[in-house]
């Protein structure tokens, strides 16, 4: 099992397995053709309150997945990511996101969970 972060925007990789969006918000200037991905999992999202409170900024992270490893433990939310965990069973699985810098995304934090 593989867990991958990537951006939906980047080119699909050839050993990426099944691609998982993990955005609540649709990505700017992308059709679902385009993006290539196999689900939009918008469940697993964090809410839009911790995503405006972060607002991506660095100093923030530690902090914003911390409370969003908190939120997941909403019956909602862990459902999904349970569904990711199903995923992960099939081998690779890329999570995909539209954040510019996908190493301080919820993707990141996924990642981390679906890895350990």
């Amino acid at each position: 099992m593989t867990v991958k972060v990537r951006r939906v925007y980047d080119p699909m990789e050839d050993d990426g397995g099944q691609r998982v969006l993990v955005d609540r918000l649709w990505p700017r200037g992308l059709s679902w053709s385009k993006a290539r991905i196999d689900e939009w999992c918008k469940d697993v999202a964090p809410s839009t309150e911790l995503r405006e409170w972060y607002g991506h900024d660095p100093t923030r992270y530690d902090e914003f997945a911390a409370r969003y490893r908190s939120e997941l433990d909403d019956p909602v939310r862990a459902a999904a990511l349970s569904h990711l965990r199903e995923l992960t069973a099939n081998g690779t699985l890329t999570l995909l996101t539209a954040t510019k810098d996908f190493a301080i995304s919820q993707a990141a934090v996924l990642a981390e969970l679906l890895n350990d």
